[in-house]
């Protein structure tokens, strides 16, 4: 399985989402390839945003990967699943499959929520330190579900 997930700048949810679920897999021996992109190139090369990092680390999740922009040339081909965090990253995404040859691969990853009831992945970027949590507590959420529907 080849999972990709999608936030705006890929600073802060979607690189979430790759550290949680590459630990959950790593913690059950599951191989599966997890990557994160941003639907803007605002913050390409960079780490995930500090507070994030920071938060993820108190729940024993390392945040490594460097932000890139989502990549339609090889991004829809290269992935089976490409889980985005809220309905504009989920319309940017659509938009960019042109001839809608790839629309069963997109999900928002609030579909795979089994304890929140959760519309979207909040971005944190502009809140407190609440916002990572809740952020942290939808993506453990969600990547638990992603697990138990695919494995």
């Amino acid at each position: 399985m080849k999972i990709l997930f999608v936030c705006l700048g890929n600073i802060c949810r979607s690189p979430t989402a790759e550290g949680v679920l590459r630990s959950l897999c790593s913690n059950s021996e599951i191989d599966w390839e997890i990557d994160s992109a941003g639907t803007s190139g605002h913050h390409i090369g960079e780490r995930a945003d500090e507070r994030m990092r920071s938060h993820a680390r108190k729940r024993g999740y390392s945040l490594e990967s460097l932000s890139r922009k989502f990549d339609p040339h090889k991004d829809f081909e290269g992935f089976d699943k490409i889980i985005v965090m809220d309905e504009p990253n989920l319309r940017d995404i659509k938009n960019l499959d042109l001839k809608k040859k790839y629309s069963s691969k997109i999900e928002l990853m609030t579909k795979y929520c089994t304890k929140f009831e959760a519309s979207k992945v909040p971005d944190p970027y502009y809140g407190g330190a609440k916002g990572f949590e809740v952020v942290l507590d939808i993506v453990e959420d969600a990547c638990r579900g992603i697990i138990k529907v695919h494995t």
